[in-house]
């Protein structure tokens, strides 16, 4: 017997009176989605308990630490902070979607691991898709840039230099890898 103040979402989390339970259709790391949502429910939610997209993480909840940061049609979001229904139609990329079938890790991670940008690894998952993003935007951004893209990730570890040198060495090994010899 249910509970009349509350229905079950389908994410897990009680949902509040009046939420709609409705579907929706996305692209996720090149596959297709079909997903019956609360209307109320949050991409962070539903890409870990639905999709089991464990690499985006949850910290603030509020959109200001970057660590659920996922590339939607390129460009990055706040997981935390963004209604799943606005993905419908969209296509979704995570972490788990940058290495390729075979284990091949992508340049961003190559370079993550080369540089010691990874430090305690919580925010990693962020800032390899802001680093994403960044390089299909800008191939061979400044420093500047880099500073501006990664500002809207909190790293609380001991400092951004190696991210930055990681971000800079994404962007000669995507380079190499796309035929433009550094």
């Amino acid at each position: 017997m249910s509970d009349p103040d509350t229905e079950t979402s389908v994410a897990g989390a009680p949902a509040p009176r009046g939420a709609l339970d409705i579907s929706i259709e996305f692209s996720l790391n090149g596959e297709k989605q079909n997903c019956r949502i609360d209307s109320n429910a949050v991409l962070l939610d539903v890409l870990r308990e639905n999709l089991g997209c464990r690499g985006v993480r949850g910290s603030c909840e509020r959109g200001v630490c970057g660590a659920c940061t996922v590339l939607v049609d390129d460009v990055p979001v706040a997981s935390c902070s963004t209604f799943a229904f606005a993905v419908d139609g969209a296509s979704v990329e995570t972490v788990e979607g940058l290495a390729a079938a075979d284990g091949t890790l992508s340049p961003q991670q190559r370079a993550f691991a080369e540089c010691g940008g990874y430090q305690c690894g919580f925010c990693t998952s962020g800032m390899l898709m802001l680093t994403t993003g960044l390089l299909r935007r800008e191939p061979r951004p400044d420093r500047g840039t880099i500073r501006d893209w990664i500002s809207s990730n909190t790293c609380r570890c001991t400092g951004y230099e190696m991210i930055m040198e990681s971000v800079e060495r994404a962007a000669e090994l995507t380079a190499a890898q796309d035929g433009d010899r550094v």
